[in-house]
């Protein structure tokens, strides 16, 4: 029973305080609240006891959180240091709001996007990473990157250095080394070569070499 029958309450009933357990009667001193009567003076702020009624209240698990209260319990965005008051963005091990996660070098918002670290934990949209890190051609000096769609590309290295495919040619005739008839590099003297242009500079060197004999 909620009350004794035979000595009904002599105000309005309103239910029984789902904090305390006791009796809601009489006009004005309850309140309801997350589908439950509460006594005004028992709805309050689970942290700080602030009564809530008639004040904005956050409710977690059919618990009442004045709003400062609230904003302490949520984390922190590791870009702004502000609360994320709505959708969490976790990545690296840390939370962020979804526009203050972005690429550090052309700050495009990576929310839904491939992305990439450095060594400094700094985050990198792909294509800023590779022009960024990426190994750079010693003839055209850009960076050696998968082109736009692409997750992967090719490197060619000869002598120390690195080529794109299509800069890697012989420095005299100009033939692409990778592939065709010259394909394959034949160096002389630190310089990239064709086989047909290797063997005409080893001729002109000998034959400077007999001259001065």
């Amino acid at each position: 029973m909620l009350f004794d029958m035979d000595n009904p309450p002599s105000e309005e009933y309103f239910g029984r305080c789902a904090s305390c357990g006791e009796n809601v009667v009489g006009e004005g001193t309850g309140c309801t609240a997350m589908d439950q009567v509460f006594h005004v003076d028992c709805f309050v702020c689970m942290t700080c006891s602030t009564k809530l009624r008639g004040k904005p209240f956050f409710a977690v698990e059919k618990k009442a959180y004045c709003e400062p209260c609230y904003i302490n319990t949520l984390e922190t965005c590791t870009i702004c240091s502000k609360p994320i008051m709505e959708r969490i963005l976790r990545a690296t091990g840390k939370a962020y709001h979804p526009h203050c996660f972005t690429c550090v070098v052309c700050h495009r918002s990576l929310d839904g996007i491939p992305f990439t670290v450095d060594a400094s934990n700094h985050i990198h949209c792909i294509e800023d990473f590779h022009k960024k890190f990426a190994p750079r051609c010693c003839v055209c000096s850009e960076p050696i990157m998968p082109a736009p769609g692409q997750e992967e590309t090719v490197r060619i290295v000869a002598l120390d250095r690195d080529f794109h495919v299509q800069c890697y040619r012989c420095e005299d005739c100009g033939s692409l080394l990778s592939e065709g008839d010259n394909q394959g590099c034949y160096p002389l003297d630190g310089h990239v070569l064709c086989k047909n242009c290797n063997t005409s500079r080893i001729q002109a060197l000998t034959a400077k070499a007999t001259t001065d004999l």
